[in-house]
C-alpha cells in the first residue's frame, strides 16, 4: 500500500494533541514500524 496524497492524517493528529506512541502506522509493516517515531503496536 502507498500513500500517494498530500494529507499527512498522523501529523494531524499530533497537532491535535494525540501522543506519537498512540498513533500506529498501518501502512508500515510491522517490522518497519520500529524505525518511526510512531507508536509500533
Amino acid at each position: 500500500q502507498q500513500n500517494l496524497t498530500d494529507l499527512n492524517p498522523a501529523e494531524d493528529l499530533v497537532e491535535m494533541g494525540v501522543p506519537r506512541e498512540d498513533i500506529v502506522l498501518g501502512l508500515q509493516a510491522p517490522y518497519k514500524r520500529q524505525y518511526t517515531d510512531y507508536g509500533v503496536a
